[in-house]
């Protein structure tokens, strides 16, 4: 089976919607890699640290450094990559995402043992398509509102699983048709039949971004979405 890599049409573009777009001014980062994909640090409190690369939307990282520090706090050695640098046409993403992991197992505050990563939008969907399949670097990811439409075959992509995955989703996702509800769940359905360790949590009244500051956030839903992403990193990826 194949999947293919779609261009994106105006109606599907990956991004997060205009009002949280508009946020990701140009700011200077925390740190840069010297090779391959820019990337921000955020350095734990303690000495060093497990692994967790964060990925952002097609917005850019500006919209998830908070979100970055709030990984960081909890002990983990947190470095933050642009999603447009890994769900790409234009770039060798599986590559770029291998990259930043070794490149941050090797930093002296950072653990050469396996990472994890948190995925959004379409930097979910990157994680979906190269980071699922990387079981040699990862322990597990957290994918918040992935995006899917490139893929013209969600069972050759749930193929590719081959560790434990979360999916949190929004039920009434329609921005752009990236991210539909639709394919999740057809995606929770395949996993399931073929036993693969995918687990979907939808919450019935978000829309895209619902955990980005603007008018379609939800408190209580990011609260529920991070206790989740907390827990599987305590699960599977506990800081010592």
């Amino acid at each position: 089976m194949s999947i293919y890599l779609r261009q994106p049409t105006s109606k599907t573009r990956w991004s997060v919607p205009l009002v949280v777009f508009a946020l990701a001014i140009s700011l200077p980062p925390a740190g840069m890699a010297q090779d391959g994909v820019p990337q921000e640090v955020f350095v734990p409190k303690t000495e060093n640290g497990p692994v967790v690369v964060v990925v952002s939307g097609q917005s850019g990282t500006p919209n998830y450094r908070k979100f970055a520090k709030q990984v960081a706090e909890l002990g983990y050695y947190t470095v933050l990559i642009d999603g447009k640098d890994i769900l790409t046409r234009t770039q060798d993403g599986a590559q770029n995402l291998r990259t930043a992991i070794s490149k941050a197992q090797a930093s002296p505050k950072g653990s050469p043992d396996k990472a994890m990563l948190i995925g959004f939008s379409q930097g979910g969907g990157g994680v979906l398509l190269h980071g699922a399949a990387m079981p040699d670097l990862l322990k597990a990811a957290v994918v918040y509102y992935p995006a899917t439409s490139w893929s013209r075959n969600l069972a050759a992509l749930v193929g590719r699983i081959q560790i434990p995955i979360l999916v949190l989703a929004a039920e009434r996702d329609r921005y752009n048709n990236c991210c539909l509800i639709e394919s999740m769940r057809e995606m929770e359905s395949i996993a399931k039949a073929r036993q693969v360790p995918m687990e979907l949590v939808v919450y019935p009244n978000a829309e895209h971004g619902f955990n980005l500051d603007g008018p379609l956030y939800r408190s209580d839903d990011t609260a529920d979405a991070w206790r989740r992403t907390a827990e599987m990193l305590a699960r599977h990826h506990p800081v010592k």
